[in-house]
């Protein structure tokens, strides 16, 4: 007689940890759950209270294989196919950028200055930074932008999963914001050199889109050219807010006053590292 051993969750939990753990995956207990929470269509928190629950073959399978995703070295936001971002919950994959907790402090700056009025956030990716200030602030409208088509695509398809009101355009950086005069333009452009993106670190590099993270020579290829445009979107008064390499923060902040930005500021992100610009449009310009 053949005697089969009950699976319970803690059980595959803990040889989920184990195969993660045996691939080097840092926090392997913490991303264990993570992962058993989204193949069992748990909410957080939940998949470690359920230890003694019995589990099927199905719940099995449905685990290991989001393990052996992860344990292959796809990003946890991609397998899980979810991140956070401030207040939000999107829908992540490989068509855009996962959200950065870093990123999350450049809304804390414009919300500061400028949190009503048109505002714009140009290479959107998935459409965090535009669906919180839709969130966050008080704007009339707020328009998202992207170069790629799949990328606009997901960001679509959080604005439906959010219900918040963005007008998603597809174009390349200000192109698809022509007829606007805006008072806040907000963009966290490609900012990687070719070197640097091609010394880049496999985690990135073979999951995250190249479109988003490199920008020619010196890095500088699309925020040159957002710093130059812009006035021509943003009204007088208005404000530009950029994120930005740290090592090329004091270069973007001297490009803003070449082309006739007031106020230009450079800004830690949580890290302290200098990772944001921010300018103003001139009132008499």
């Amino acid at each position: 007689m053949v005697v089969e051993v009950q699976r319970t969750a803690g059980s595959l939990l803990e040889a989920a940890a184990a195969r993660l753990t045996e691939a080097g995956v840092p926090e392997a207990r913490r991303e264990a759950s993570r992962l058993a929470e989204a193949a069992w269509g748990l909410s957080s928190g939940q998949a470690r209270l359920r230890q003694e629950r019995g589990m099927s073959a199905e719940a099995l399978e449905c685990l290991a294989a989001l393990v052996e995703r992860r344990a292959t070295g796809e990003p946890l936001a991609y397998v899980t196919g979810i991140a956070g971002f401030r207040r939000l919950v999107l829908a992540s994959d490989a068509r855009a950028l996962i959200p950065r907790p870093e990123t999350e402090a450049l809304l804390d700056l414009v919300l500061e200055r400028m949190p009503a009025g048109v505002a714009a956030d140009v290479c959107t990716g998935s459409g965090c930074i535009a669906l919180a200030l839709a969130q966050e602030g008080r704007y009339q409208r707020v328009i998202g932008t992207d170069f790629s088509p799949d990328a606009l695509a997901l960001a679509r398809e959080n604005g439906a999963r959010t219900g918040l009101p963005v007008e998603w355009r597809q174009g390349d950086l200000l192109a698809p914001l022509a007829d606007e005069q805006l008072d806040l333009l907000v963009a966290n452009p490609p900012y990687l050199t070719t070197a640097e993106y091609a010394a880049l670190d496999r985690s990135v590099a073979a999951w995250e889109p190249a479109l988003a993270l490199e920008s020619g020579a010196d890095g500088l290829d699309a925020t040159r050219r957002l710093v130059a445009e812009a006035s021509a979107v943003v009204r007088p008064g208005g404000w530009m807010a950029l994120e930005v390499d740290s090592q090329r923060a004091a270069a973007v902040a001297n490009l803003a006053t070449g082309f006739g930005w007031t106020e230009p500021a450079v800004y830690q992100d949580l890290y302290g590292r200098a990772r944001f610009v921010l300018a103003r449009r001139s009132e008499t310009s």
